[in-house]
């Protein structure tokens, strides 16, 4: 065969290709399919729901009430929700997802760092959806996550027995057993809704970007794990795990949801809001500022403006809830933490540049907590997005 330059260039053009291809496959530890470094191109112009622009916002989300296309509900009632773990360091920050997750849980996951858990559902309908970066569970979100009727739930590991040899004594409290909990669950298991990259899921679904700060952007890798929404919300539908299961049911019919309305608070004015989760903690200090023409409360963490990722923009919520729980810990030499989230508790609700004080109840694992006044009549939420921030009881909120 006569090597001219234009097969030359075609033969080194195919050696690399199918060489990328076979190295974005290989398994990198626990099972997982992982792809490398080169595989993964940060694209920050667009989150991805152009499609759904020109469509009239019609269709009120089960969750928060917030609306949305009737091409976007068309999409959601055939899945469930996904329920990521996202860290909250502040060398990962900015963060990929939480401006359209329609409820998000923030809570201390060791050494004073909050971690959040957003609920992906009906806002997170968009061709390009992704989520990152990616962390460990918590058992403590893992009790909440119960209350959503077995969802995907997106992580990387989780507090286990830790044992320092196979059939060892645990170096982990057993409080602290996040893996453990969720095999008690039954999500835990192989084809299982539980998405762990040291279990059975991995490259597309989850995968790392060590670039997703940008290439002039230096990150350890724990700060470079991305979750596709698509591509979960896919595996979820080969598994079994859809709107619906094999007897017709939905999966939000097993779920109590929250009442949504539109009237006004009739409490204490909460233009600014202000709170830590650990005191002295000041990278983590959470503030909020009331907007009265979009009726939303803008999100700033360590003193700057909290955005989104993609597209820069700052965080917003239409409600907060700051529940406040019993706190344990650090528990072993793991640091881990305990927060009660089952059981019942006070709590302060924000809406609409108002707050009044509230309480909580979760009798069981999987009942959902519900937020009533201190009459004991259930709160309504403004629709749109629900932020909830755990912190430990007596901690100090500061309002006006």
């Amino acid at each position: 065969m006569k090597l001219t330059p234009k097969l030359i260039i075609s033969l080194v053009i195919t050696f690399f290709l199918s060489g990328g291809l076979a190295y974005a496959i290989v398994p990198t530890g626990g099972g997982a399919l992982i792809s490398p470094k080169t595989e993964i191109t940060t694209e920050k112009k667009s989150a991805g729901f152009s499609q759904f622009a020109a469509e009239p916002k019609t269709e009120a989300c089960p969750l928060n009430g917030k609306l949305y296309s009737k091409s976007e509900k068309t999409l959601w009632e055939a899945r469930r929700p996904i329920l990521t773990m996202l860290e909250n360091h502040v060398e990962a920050r900015p963060q990929s997802g939480l401006s359209y997750a329609d409820i998000v849980y923030e809570a201390v996951a060791e050494g004073g760092i909050t971690r959040f858990m957003g609920v992906f559902y009906c806002g997170a309908q968009g061709d390009n959806a992704k989520v990152g970066p990616v962390r460990s569970a918590r058992i403590y979100f893992v009790n909440i996550a119960a209350e959503y009727n077995t969802p995907v739930y997106m992580h990387v590991g989780g507090g286990n027995c830790s044992a320092e040899q196979p059939g060892g004594p645990c170096t982990s409290n057993k409080k602290a057993q996040a893996l453990e909990e969720l095999a008690k669950l039954g999500w835990r298991k192989a084809g299982g809704n539980d998405f762990d990259t040291i279990s059975d899921i991995g490259y597309p679904v989850l995968f790392r970007d060590y670039n997703r700060l940008g290439v002039d952007k230096v990150l350890a890798t724990e700060h470079t794990m991305v979750g596709s929404l698509p591509s979960a919300w896919k595996e979820a539908l080969k598994r079994g795990y859809a709107g619906t299961d094999e007897k017709g049911k939905t999966w939000i019919s097993g779920v109590k949801l929250w009442k949504i309305g539109s009237e006004n608070l009739k409490g204490k004015s909460a233009q600014n809001i202000s709170y830590e989760f650990w005191k002295g903690y000041k990278d983590f200090t959470v503030d909020w500022k009331y907007d009265p023409a979009t009726k939303e409360y803008l999100r700033s963490q360590g003193g700057a403006i909290q955005v989104e990722l993609e597209t820069t923009k700052q965080i917003t919520t239409s409600n907060v809830i700051v529940q406040f729980a019993k706190e344990e810990g650090p528990l072993d030499v793991h640091k881990h933490m305990f927060y009660t989230v089952t059981g019942d508790g006070t709590g302060i609700f924000f809406s609409n540049g108002q707050a009044i004080d509230i309480k909580w109840k979760k009798a069981k694992q999987t009942d959902r907590t519900i937020f009533t006044d201190m009459t004991g009549k259930e709160i309504s939420f403004t629709p749109g997005a629900i932020w909830i921030s755990i912190l430990p009881i007596g901690n100090k909120v500061e309002y006006n």
